[in-house]
């Protein structure tokens, strides 16, 4: 009897240890633990979920978990970094669909007007000021000024000639380059040194401005522009190293985790190249390369120049670190619609003062500015090619009737192309018909925006709001119509045609007003749009700049199995005055789950 117990007491043991390895068999492994869990924080998600208040873990450059603090808590093991960030906000990084950072970064190291309101004395004693500085480079050195802010000049834009800058003590030829980036400023020495005259033709797709008797002012727009090339000194490799550093720090500071260069050649992608192999590049990379007017008559030729580009610069699939990407090309279809220049094309004529200006008469000019730079027929293969090859085209539209080619362009390229992938962009759209803002959507063109814009200033209002007219006034800045009719809105920034402030053009977008600080006749909101709200603004900067940058499987939202590109702000702007937004500091920048920025 004592024998079968015994033997029943050890067939019980093994049953049991057979049952227990059975279930450990069974029971799910335990998840790998995260390198960083930030936790306790406002997480922004820019997904399905909304917002909440929880915790984000992140384990080799990607997310791995979106939800409750105590969620998160199962993945901290021994090497987990874990932040508490006490109720800050916490969203993804920002998508800039829209800059010229090689540009920018070279500014911050220039002689620099800094886009300040200036009275001519100013203007003229700021520029001496930086001749003195450089009194080695007499006589024939050009000076290149920056950030020059026309519209805002004393006694107007329209003011400006090179009279401005021949009493200057100075031998040296000086070119003072707008903001805006389509009009630049020289003096008369510079013309001289340039060889252009009153026999020198308008190139194509610009305009040297001239006097009564024909004679150039000094002011040049657009690709006349390109005319003083052969005195502008090129950078050297080294130089513009350094201005994609100077780039990069001001984007991770401003919370800028990917970007667009809009206008991009081999130097500047080059550049940031050079960078990321010394371990600097600090957000995602992508460059749509130049394509210019003069050359749409070989389109198969540039096409397969930009494949050239493209195979010696692009890295392939975007992963945790940054790369470079050149998948898209950047096309000039007119300037801009403000005074002095009004190089945007028009769909009806920029209106002219046939009165005083204490009676004005505003009436219908003759100019409804220049020839779209690219011809429908010439646009509409060129985007076939370039489609064909896998680039998507950036097309820059400021005036109605350039957007308007843009979207017709576009038509044919999705005729000629059914059904194919192609993500075609237009830039700027400050002026739109109605008739055209359902287009968008039907073709899908995304408008790539820059919010800042859309607010009652110098140029909107004294550049624009008579020279337009009301009905085309009231209607600028289009985001809140585009977005109404179903348009795929993403954000632009266009740095440094404007200072550098994400957080700004979110504001503006949301109110479209200046700030009390505005002067009395800038105050209150610009025109009848009706603007967007801040989650459509934040979507436009963050998921929809992704999907125009082909990465939205990757960034633009806090989702489980995206990229860790990430940022935590000061303040909540969801529950802050819309006016405040723009006060928003960024505190830390999360770039594949490394930090690369803290607020000192």
């Amino acid at each position: 009897m004592l024998q079968l117990q015994s033997k029943m007491s050890q067939i019980a043991l093994l049953c049991g240890t057979a049952l227990l390895t059975t279930n450990a068999m069974a029971a799910p492994p335990r998840p790998a633990p995260a390198d960083t869990i930030l936790r306790n924080a406002n997480v922004v998600t820019v997904s399905a979920r909304g917002n909440f208040r929880g915790a984000v873990a992140i384990r080799a450059g990607r997310i791995i978990y979106v939800g409750n603090d105590a969620g998160a808590r199962a993945l901290t093991g021994r090497a987990t970094t874990s932040i508490d960030l006490h109720g800050q906000t916490l969203m993804p990084g920002l998508v800039d669909g829209h800059m010229h950072p090689l540009g920018g970064g070279t500014q911050l190291l220039t002689c620099n007007l800094n886009y300040a309101a200036l009275t001519i004395a100013e203007f003229q004693t700021r520029i001496q000021a930086c001749l003195d500085k450089d009194g080695d480079k007499e006589p024939d050195r050009l000076l290149e000024v920056v950030n020059w802010f026309q519209q805002n000049m004393e006694g107007g834009a329209t003011a400006s000639t090179h009279e401005l800058l021949d009493g200057l003590k100075t031998r040296r030829p000086i070119a003072v380059g707008s903001s805006f980036g389509h009009s630049t400023l020289v003096n008369a020495r510079a013309l001289e040194l340039a060889g252009i005259g009153k026999a020198t033709p308008n190139p194509a797709g610009g305009r040297i401005n001239r006097d009564a008797a024909g004679n150039p002012t000094g002011l040049l727009e657009d690709t006349a522009q390109s005319l003083i090339d052969p005195l502008q000194r090129k950078l050297s490799p080294a130089e513009n190293v350094t201005a994609a550093k100077a780039a990069l720090a001001a984007l991770r500071e401003q919370g800028v985790t990917t970007f667009l260069d809009a206008a991009a050649s081999a130097e500047t992608i080059s550049a940031f190249a050079t960078v990321q192999k010394q371990g600097g590049l600090t957000a995602r990379a992508h460059f749509a390369v130049l394509i210019r007017p003069d050359q749409s008559d070989a389109p198969a030729k540039i096409v397969a120049a930009l494949k050239t580009v493209s195979r010696t610069y692009d890295q392939g699939a975007i992963g945790p670190a940054p790369t470079i990407t050149v998948r898209n090309a950047k096309l000039f279809l007119d300037g801009v619609i403000t005074a002095p220049a009004f190089t945007g094309a028009m769909l009806a004529p920029y209106l002219v003062n046939h009165g005083t200006s204490e009676k004005p008469n505003w009436e219908p000019g003759p100019s409804r500015g220049p020839d779209t730079y690219f011809p429908l027929p010439r646009l509409a293969d060129l985007l076939v090619d370039l489609a064909d090859q896998g680039i998507d085209a950036h097309l820059h539209a400021d005036g109605d009737r350039a957007v308007r080619t843009a979207l017709d362009a576009i038509q044919i390229l999705r005729q000629r192309r059914p059904g194919k992938d192609i993500r075609p962009a237009i830039a700027h759209d400050e002026v739109a018909s109605p008739a055209d803002f359902g287009r968008f959507a039907q073709l899908g063109a995304i408008p790539v925006l820059s919010f800042q814009w859309a607010k009652r200033a110098v140029d909107t209002v004294d550049g624009a709001e008579t020279f337009l007219g009301p009905d085309r006034f009231r209607m600028m800045e289009p985001e809140g119509y585009l977005q109404r009719a179903g348009a795929r809105i993403a954000y632009g920034s266009d740095w440094p045609v404007d200072p550098l402030d994400e957080m700004y053009a979110l504001k503006v977008a949301v109110t479209r007003t200046a700030g009390d600080d505005a002067p009395p006749q800038y105050r209150g909101r610009l025109g009848d749009d009706p603007g967007l709200s801040l989650s459509e603004a934040v979507k436009a900067i963050t998921l929809n700049s992704s999907y125009e940058l082909r990465q939205e499987h990757l960034t633009g939202s806090i989702e489980t199995g995206k990229l860790a590109d990430l940022i935590i702000l000061d303040r909540n702007i969801f529950t802050i005055p819309a006016e405040d937004i723009g006060k928003t500091k960024v505190q830390m920048t999360i770039v594949g789950g490394k930090v690369v920025y803290r607020r000192p």
